[in-house]
């Protein structure tokens, strides 16, 4: 059995976990169990995802087999429904061995989001029980949003290039995180915003990417009828 390091993220309404080393393997749940549980339940899914660009990972059977080393208070984003807060875990440095493995996570995860548009493309997305749910377009544009905003947490300036394509602005954005990442890395970033906010940790950025192009490529995958 394969054991793997998780934190524990709790807010009020909602509790994340996620594998400390392995940026977009990270579920939510109701409570602290739920939340394990799931984990569990989409880690063949995630090691599939990782196993298409040749890196192998082999998920724990079970929940007991998930090892908690840090439990952190969530907050509104938390609730809102995505893991939020920086651990202790990612002051660690990141050397350059670990960038590339990161990297290639990333291009493992993006990927994945590649293979369900294509997948999705001139296909119907289910709705939700109450009618909602973004289009397939919108969902891209809501992948590249957000990760303008993320990359804005680097103090990173990367500006939507509006005449390009969906496609093409993917691309432009993927290469502004690595190109952001490595600089990170490397320590050529300030500790504090230009408005005084802190600066994320590489660590908790690309698990951040990883998580959120990932859960909207599960999403895609799920919701073509």
């Amino acid at each position: 059995m394969n054991s793997v390091n998780v934190f524990v993220e709790t807010g009020k309404k909602k509790v994340f976990t996620g594998a400390v080393d392995w940026p977009g393997w990270s579920r939510g749940g109701k409570d602290e169990q739920k939340a394990l549980q799931a984990l569990i339940d989409y880690g063949l899914r995630y090691a599939q995802v990782l196993k298409n660009n040749a890196i192998d990972l082999t998920p724990p059977a079970g929940t007991a087999d998930l090892i908690v080393i840090e439990r952190v208070p969530g907050n509104s984003t938390t609730d809102f429904g995505a893991p939020a807060v920086m651990l202790a875990a990612d002051a660690e440095p990141v050397d350059q061995v670990e960038y590339e493995r990161f990297s290639k996570i990333l291009e493992a995860c993006w990927q994945e989001f590649d293979r369900a548009v294509v997948e999705a493309t001139d296909k119907e997305l289910r709705k939700g029980p109450r009618g909602g749910g973004r289009d397939l377009d919108r969902i891209i544009n809501h992948v590249i949003d957000g990760d303008r905003g993320y990359l804005s947490r680097l103090a990173w300036k990367h500006k939507r290039d509006e005449g390009a394509d969906l496609a093409n602005e993917l691309n432009r954005t993927r290469q502004a995180i690595l190109d952001a990442l490595e600089s990170a890395v490397h320590g050529e970033l300030p500790e504090v915003g230009p408005r005084g906010g802190i600066i994320w940790k590489p660590r908790f950025f690309v698990r951040r990417v990883a998580w959120h192009v990932l859960d909207h490529a599960w999403e895609i995958e799920d919701r073509i009828v």
